[in-house]
């Protein structure tokens, strides 16, 4: 039980991280409901009044600007069509620092605008190209005119979610101002990081009704309900998994303990021959498999919280990334779960063993003896 919750709160750990990592937890932006959630964004004006607001709710870590333009890159003979997500130099690249597998973040200098381009495992994969090749990128504009930037591969990320690797490439804010033909004030939006992603739906609430009138703002939940429907699933598959192993570990137990008072019914004879009284006769019982119960709790213990530390550190169990979001699971033990998990077990060992304690109010001394 150990193992599979750890299991499956750090396949929740890892899965939410990386999607709140690369958009946060709320997006601040113009209202788009004649558009799809990744689109490109209606501009707004960088509000310095509500800006300051959002960053001085205690439950906010970080507020960031942003900006996204549809693009296609082009390298030698192959295309790929991205989403570029244009960031500033404000923008923390510790939360990505895991993702990048190849090269640097881009580097914002007081030039009009920064080359570097961070690409997806998967469109490099696409494109055939390395990091620090040059490569073009094609812009449409709404009125049907196209435009090219010459662009060089800085980075290469890989977060192991579809959703972001097939679609995101990330570049300068500034580049998208200037295709977009807006002034240094415009941005897309706003993403917003909390403390306490459990709190993403109350800091929601409490944002949207400050926000000025045309604005909006979303939890990434709304934006990519899939990926939180499917994490809730494993909320669900870990009390199942949970059940069924209490349903075992009940059955076992009952049916060890039986073992044990038929081994011991001339002694329980005896006992009762000598004036024990049944309860008596069941207490011995009862120390006895408490016993063993508090000692396999304990090694059960030490076992599953050396399982899942081993795991972390070597990642000896492998997953299908492509199914998983993940090459390796990850354990993540929650201490009061531990203990809950203990109590519980002890608790229900101690209910269960009463039960075949009960054949021993039935046993007669004179036929007890006797029995062989």
């Amino acid at each position: 039980m150990i193992i599979s919750l750890s299991f499956v709160n750090g396949f929740q750990q890892v899965i939410s991280n990386k999607v709140f990592s690369f958009w946060g937890h709320i997006r601040v932006q113009q209202n788009m409901d004649d558009r799809v959630n990744i689109a490109e964004e209606y501009p707004i004006s960088k509000n310095d009044s509500i800006e300051t607001y959002m960053r001085s709710l205690p439950q906010v870590k970080s507020v960031e600007r942003y900006a996204t333009k549809s693009a296609i890159i082009k390298y030698h003979t192959e295309i790929e069509s991205v989403l570029l997500k244009g960031i500033d130099s404000s923008f923390n690249f510790s939360r990505l620092q895991p993702f990048l597998q190849q090269g640097t973040w881009p580097v914002f200098k007081d030039s009009l605008y920064s080359k570097d381009i961070v690409i997806s495992a998967y469109t490099a994969r696409q494109l055939g190209a390395q990091v620090y090749d040059s490569t073009d990128v094609l812009f449409l504009r709404e009125d049907g005119s196209k435009s090219a930037r010459r662009l060089k591969i800085c980075g290469i990320y890989k977060t192991s979610i579809d959703e972001y690797d097939k679609n995101f490439a990330l570049c300068d804010i500034r580049l998208i101002r200037r295709l977009n033909n807006w002034n240094s004030n415009q941005i897309g939006g706003y993403e917003i990081f909390l403390h306490d992603y459990k709190k993403i739906d109350t800091v929601n609430t409490i944002i949207y009704s400050a926000l000025p009138q045309g604005w909006y703002s979303k939890t990434i939940k709304d934006i990519y309900p899939n990926i939180f429907d499917w994490l809730a699933l494993q909320d669900k598959i870990k009390y199942i998994l949970v059940g069924i192993m209490i349903i075992v570990a009940v059955v076992n137990l009952i049916t060890c303990l039986l073992i044990i008072v038929l081994e011991r019914t001339r002694m329980t004879g005896i006992l009762k021959a000598i004036g024990a009284s049944d309860w008596d006769v069941q207490k011995i019982f009862l120390y006895n498999t408490t016993f063993i119960a508090i000692a396999g709790i304990i090694i059960g213990t030490a076992l599953g919280i050396g399982i899942c530390w081993l795991q972390e550190k070597t990642g000896f169990i492998k997953l299908d990334e492509e199914a998983y979001y993940m090459s390796a699971a990850h354990a993540q033990i929650i201490w009061w779960q531990v203990v809950l998990v203990d109590m519980c077990t002890l608790a229900i060992c101690f209910a269960t063993l009463i039960i075949p304690t009960l054949l021993v109010r039935k046993i007669k001394p004179v036929k007890a003896i006797q029995f062989r």
